[in-house]
C-alpha cells in the first residue's frame, strides 16, 4: 500500500491529499530515508513523521488490502515515541 493511502487508513492523517502535502515537504521517513508519497510500506517498517509541531516515530504493525474500520485502525500502527517540536518565530521585516 502506499504511504500517503496508508496514513489516511489508518487514521494518523484525516485526509489523503494532507498526508500527500505532508510527504512532499519532505516531514515523512520510512525506515530512515526520506519517503515518496508512492513509496510501497510493509509491517515492521517505522515512520517518522513531522506533522505540524509535533515527531511521531511509528512502527506500521498491519498494513490491509483496503480500508478498514475505524475501531480498528489504531491496530494498524504503534505508536513508539512523540514529542513537540520547536518551530522559530518568523522576523519581523518592518
Amino acid at each position: 500500500m502506499r504511504l500517503d493511502k496508508f496514513l489516511k487508513v489508518s487514521r494518523v492523517i484525516k485526509r489523503r491529499p494532507v498526508a500527500k502535502t505532508v510527504i512532499d515537504n519532505k516531514k515523512a521517513k520510512i525506515n530512515g530515508k526520506i519517503a515518496k508519497a508512492g513509496t510501497e510500506i510493509k509491517s515492521g517498517d517505522i515512520l517518522e513523521l513531522e506533522y505540524f509541531n509535533r515527531y511521531f516515530k511509528i512502527e506500521i504493525v498491519d498494513v490491509p488490502e483496503g480500508n478498514v474500520p475505524k475501531d480498528k485502525a489504531q491496530d494498524l500502527v504503534k505508536i513508539i515515541e512523540v514529542k513537540e517540536l520547536e518551530i522559530p518565530e518568523k522576523e519581523e521585516l518592518f
